[in-house]
């Protein structure tokens, strides 16, 4: 399992723009970034908030949306490690999510944020979360709660 590591600030500019969408009664998505190059443990550099088309229970981000953020990653020489995204209720991983994940590489993360993150903040980040990775048969599983700590460093 890789290790992630995050600054409180990336995490707070991530669930603010979480609770934005919140507000309408929506859900986002927010990508997490980091350098090229880092494998198994990696910083997330920043955090990148693309176009996209959303509803209580739904995200997609367009073609063209997907484009500016390849220009994006290739301009900026980092990689996509993972999406944050909210839930207007429980943290869990849809059919939806799953079929319309950005991230699709072995070790990919997706957290999901309840409540669309209402009641969330980077003090509370990792007990409020529920993580899961893609397995290399493109499955994403579940991070079971006591083995959050572990995968994230916050910095």
């Amino acid at each position: 399992m890789s290790k992630v590591f995050c600054s409180q600030s990336i995490v707070a500019g991530t669930l603010a723009s979480l609770r934005e969408a919140g507000r309408d009664g929506r859900e986002r998505v927010v990508l997490w970034l980091s350098p090229r190059g880092e494998t198994a443990e990696y910083t997330i550099a920043e955090f990148f908030v693309p176009r996209q088309e959303t509803a209580e229970d739904y995200f997609r981000i367009p073609p063209d949306s997907m484009r500016e953020l390849m220009a994006h990653l290739r301009d900026r020489r980092l990689s996509l490690r993972a999406q944050v995204h909210s839930h207007p209720k429980d943290a869990f991983h849809s059919r939806a999510d799953d079929k319309w994940a950005i991230v699709r590489h072995e070790g990919a993360l997706s957290i999901v944020v309840p409540r669309f993150a209402a009641d969330t903040t980077p003090e509370n980040f990792l007990a409020r979360i529920a993580a899961f990775q893609l397995s290399s048969d493109d499955r994403w599983l579940g991070v079971a709660t006591e083995h959050i700590d572990a995968l994230f460093g916050m910095i």
